[in-house]
């Protein structure tokens, strides 16, 4: 980008969103960071500058993300792009996770990006311009067992982005959503994955898959840094993808999931047809 813009990341403290930070300033460009823990934003990047602004946010309430939203647009005069980074990973199936548990992952993952997409859009409009970039997951297209709720709020992140790709295109707003796979985080590390409490012993399979994945902590094939510069290529381009897949594992699951699709939609044609009044 040849350009400085001006970009709103959440969840920037570490991982991918502290990716993006440290790149985006790298290059010139001014950036609105959000955390839970600000403290830890500003050690790992450093105080408040003119091209930085780290914001202690919580994201399950609407009015911390508006005044954090009016702080970012009061500082630089205008947003260029904004990105729902910040997420939260939650194990169990359906009948293991309380209803607190689950309202907890769907205030982070979804509520959290609805507040937030509530309170730029009205600048973005008044611009005329900007770029919306919805980080999800490779369990929000192709999830696995073990990750019920988690797949539910990433679900729950894909379909709304899609309408709001529509919604906000007469405006000059683009959307992307982002589905990372595995990438060398703390993801899977105890401060940032919530198991299910009170497990129940019968579900061995998805004892098996969280055994899977934890052990897979620090020996994940996606690069963070990597990752950073290509959403940060993503915001240059003139016609963006509307998804994007981010680590050969997720290209993988994505395409194993279009195949298994195919092949059922396939498969029970003749049923599906057969349910018209003329048929």
């Amino acid at each position: 980008m040849s350009t400085s813009q001006t970009w709103f990341i959440t969840g920037a403290s570490q991982g991918l969103g502290l990716a993006l930070v440290q790149q985006l300033r790298q290059q010139g460009h001014r950036v609105a960071a959000t955390s839970r823990r600000p403290a830890d934003l500003i050690r790992a990047v450093g105080p408040a500058s003119a091209d930085f602004l780290p914001l202690h946010v919580d994201l399950a309430s609407e009015a911390s993300v508006q005044q954090a939203v009016a702080q970012a647009i009061s500082a630089f005069g205008r947003l260029d792009v904004v990105v729902n980074n910040a997420g939260y990973g939650i194990g169990g199936s359906i009948e293991e996770l309380t209803d607190a548990e689950t309202r907890q992952a769907f205030d982070v993952n979804v509520f959290g990006m609805l507040h937030v997409i509530r309170h730029v859009m009205p600048q973005l409009r008044a611009q005329g311009a900007g770029h919306i970039i919805n980080v999800s997951s490779i369990a929000g297209l192709a999830p696995n067992a073990g990750w019920s709720i988690y797949a539910a709020t990433k679900f729950a992140v894909e379909g709304p982005s899609d309408v709001l790709a529509q919604d906000a295109a007469p405006f000059g707003v683009k959307v992307t959503i982002v589905e990372p796979g595995a990438f060398r985080t703390n993801f899977l590390s105890p401060e940032s994955l919530i198991m299910a409490a009170q497990p129940v012993p019968a579900y061995a399979a998805v004892r098996a898959s969280h055994e899977k994945y934890l052990a897979m902590n620090g020996a994940q094939a996606g690069d963070p840094a990597k990752a950073a510069a290509a959403i940060i290529r993503v915001a240059g381009e003139a016609h963006p993808p509307l998804r994007l897949l981010l680590g050969q594992d997720a290209y993988d699951r994505a395409q194993h999931k279009l195949d298994a699709l195919r092949e059922e939609f396939q498969a029970w044609r003749a049923l599906t047809v057969s349910t018209g009044i003329n048929q």
